[in-house]
């Protein structure tokens, strides 16, 4: 698959998780008045919310023109959430660190 063809993709994916995952979580800490969750407990709301959006992740016809992107996104898709459980996803580190010292 050539970069041209999984680019929006690519960013699609670098910007899901802190513009959904994050800022859903942050809405539900603030309304649960949970002012200091656990870097765990962000994460797995981050992750939480990020699956909601597993139907668009799946939303491409399973045929040949599509095979490839299709195990793409399965790939990067599976990437990201292992980014976020483990804390390697800076953003939303960035994210949690911000919400806890501004709530």
């Amino acid at each position: 698959m050539r970069n041209d063809e999984r680019f929006e993709i690519e960013r699609a994916f670098d910007l899901l998780p802190h513009i959904v995952g994050s800022s859903w979580a942050v809405v539900w800490f603030r309304l649960n008045k949970i002012k200091k969750p656990t870097r765990e407990e962000y994460r797995r709301k981050v992750l939480d919310y990020l699956k909601m959006m597993e139907p668009i992740f799946e939303s491409y016809q399973a045929n040949e023109k599509f095979t490839d992107i299709i195990k793409y996104i399965q790939i990067r898709k599976q990437e990201e959430y292992e980014k976020i459980i483990s804390g390697l996803n800076k953003e939303i580190e960035k994210r949690y660190n911000r919400y806890i010292d501004y709530g």
